[in-house]
């Protein structure tokens, strides 16, 4: 997933993704554990996947939160 694609998601899309993603992660991991998957580099771009969500979910809440405190005036 491109940072472009991840920027067009709504909040509540990007929450959403971060849920699916981690639990294909965790899926993934165990399915490597039991037996070896056909591509390991899959749980690293998984894993990627989600911090790159992490990183726009974490944006948008420093956005938010700058934008609803009321900036001190000077005086």
């Amino acid at each position: 997933m491109k940072n472009s694609e991840i920027q067009g998601l709504t909040t509540e899309e990007v929450v959403a993704r971060i849920n699916e993603e981690k639990a294909n992660l965790t899926k993934l991991k165990f399915a490597h554990t039991v037996s070896a998957i056909e591509n390991p580099l899959r749980i690293t771009k998984v894993r990627k996947d989600v911090a790159r969500l992490n990183t726009e979910l974490t944006k948008r809440k420093a956005e938010a939160k700058a934008s609803a405190t009321p900036e001190s005036a000077s005086e």
